[in-house]
């Protein structure tokens, strides 16, 4: 075990607190809203804009979905090795300083991603992929240490899922209020380069301000054990594969977010064509993203009553049944609004299930190897969820282009069929295969994980949790669970 030292993460942190309160859970939920205003727009505006605007053929602008996400993935590690590497630290504490310096840069370029030379198809194509890399680094660079910051705010189980159930509202939120608003604002203007560059940074603006409200109301609670030894690959290498229940994490993720992003990717064509009128899709967001808050608030009650690993199979259930349903069932906006909001209200709960499962990953990995390595754990199962979005981005832009997509004339019937494919069967099974992973592999229950936690503080003399939680989520599978 490498030598180490404890430290808090930040001059104001003094003591392991349990409880986090409902300022530090709103602000640190805001951030993630913050996150979802530059974040969503590219994964579900971008496509389009690639398309139907700086005139790409689909195959070409899915290139560059599945190349820039692809580099991003490996710059997520990256990102996550300079943040747990660094020695000065700071009195800002080890991620909320780097979250909020690096979200006003990734403001800029949420512009730059939105704005095309009108040149060549070659000029355009590669101000895309510069631009969207750029992008991409400024993105692991808040987003890691935002991701990192909940696993220092507390070692509550329950208050982890709570932090998780806020941070999905705001994510949820942000999705809710691009989906109405950004379309509305780009056509307001006459011409679509502009309105896209307006919509974008409208948005931009305000994620920068969520983001400043997560820094400055939030605290970093948790003394983090450091390694005197310098970051190397092989620690690197060590910190991931000494990890079972993260290596599953990234494989159900994979799967996951896929599927959610190719249906977030999908919807703007899917209203304009397969239901005829553009102007639906903000009548649909507003109504299907809106009633995924019924998932985020069941969030905290169901973690309470069956554990988080069991909440995020029920949601994994209901968002398949649902999605398979839109795909056999004859198609009208009624009926598909009312499919397609079930749907999100199922993939709201292992989404933000999702964030509570990295930070006991992270506990998980200290009491493995007694070196706490928030950023590169995160920054691993950030990584998973760059690879999903690189095959969401090229599955929905080879996608269209496979079934003959031509932007702004009307669709063939096997082009709308290949759409209503796109849209509703390969989130079916694609979230499919994630409950199956999630359900047979992943070991952690959060009885475990409270007596790992205390186990960790026993065995370096540090402060344990104050409050321990009631004992929820007791499942268990013994063919995977790993003693401690």
């Amino acid at each position: 075990m490498a030598n180490k030292i404890t430290t808090p993460t930040s001059s104001r942190a003094t003591k392991t607190s349990g409880i986090v309160s409902l300022k530090e859970k709103i602000a640190y939920g805001m951030g993630d809203l913050g996150n979802g205003f530059m974040f969503d727009l590219g994964q579900a505006y971008l496509l389009k804009f690639y398309t139907d605007v700086a005139g790409l053929p689909p195959a070409a602008a899915a290139s560059v979905f599945v190349i820039t996400k692809l580099f991003d993935a490996f710059m997520d590690p990256l990102a996550g090795t300079v943040i747990d590497g660094r020695r000065n630290v700071g009195r800002f504490g080890r991620f909320r300083g780097v979250m909020f310096y690096s979200s006003i840069a990734l403001a800029v370029l949420t512009v730059f991603t939105f704005l095309t030379p009108g040149q060549s198809e070659g000029v355009n194509l590669v101000y895309a992929y510069v631009s969207y890399m750029a992008w991409g680094v400024l993105y692991s660079f808040t987003n890691i240490p935002y991701g990192s910051l909940a696993s220092v705010m507390t070692q509550e189980p329950i208050e982890r899922a709570k932090l998780a159930s806020f941070r999905q509202a705001g994510s949820v939120t942000a999705l809710l209020v691009t989906g109405v608003a950004f379309m509305p604002i780009v056509l307001a203007f006459g011409s679509d380069r502009v309105g896209y560059a307006v919509a974008a940074g409208t948005m931009a603006v305000v994620g920068v301000l969520c983001f400043f409200a997560t820094f400055r109301y939030t605290r970093e609670a948790v003394p983090v054990v450091r390694s005197r030894e310098k970051l190397t690959v092989r620690s690197f290498v060590t910190t991931i594969v000494t990890n079972r229940p993260l290596l599953v994490l990234v494989v159900m993720t994979i799967f996951s977010i896929s599927a959610y992003n190719v249906k977030t990717s999908m919807i703007v064509y899917f209203t304009q064509y397969y239901l005829g009128d553009v102007r639906l899709l903000p009548y649909v967001n507003v109504i299907s993203i809106g009633s995924s808050i019924i998932g985020i608030l069941l969030i905290p009650v169901l973690t309470r009553l069956i554990g988080k690993k069991r909440t995020a199979l029920c949601g994994f259930l209901l968002a398949i049944v649902a999605d398979g349903l839109n795909f056999v069932l004859p198609t009208n906006p009624v009926l598909f609004t009312v499919l397609f909001s079930l749907s999100f209200i199922g993939v709201a709960l292992p989404n933000g299930i999702t964030w509570a499962l990295v930070c006991d990953v992270i506990d998980f990995g200290h009491w493995r190897t007694g070196v706490r390595r928030e950023g590169i754990t995160y920054s691993m199962f950030n990584f998973s969820r760059k690879i999903a979005q690189s095959v969401a981005g090229g599955l929905a832009g080879f996608g269209l282009s496979a079934i003959g997509y031509v932007p702004n004339v009307a669709q063939a019937p096997e082009v709308l069929a290949g759409m209503k494919g796109l849209q509703t069967l390969y989130p079916c099974l694609a979230l499919a295969a994630a409950a199956i992973v999630l359900g047979m592999l992943y070991p952690l229950t959060d009885k475990k994980v409270g007596e790992l936690v205390l186990e960790t503080h026993a065995r370096e003399g540090t402060p344990a949790p104050l409050e321990r939680s009631p004992q929820a989520g007791t499942e268990s599978n013994p063919t995977t669970q790993e003693k401690p």
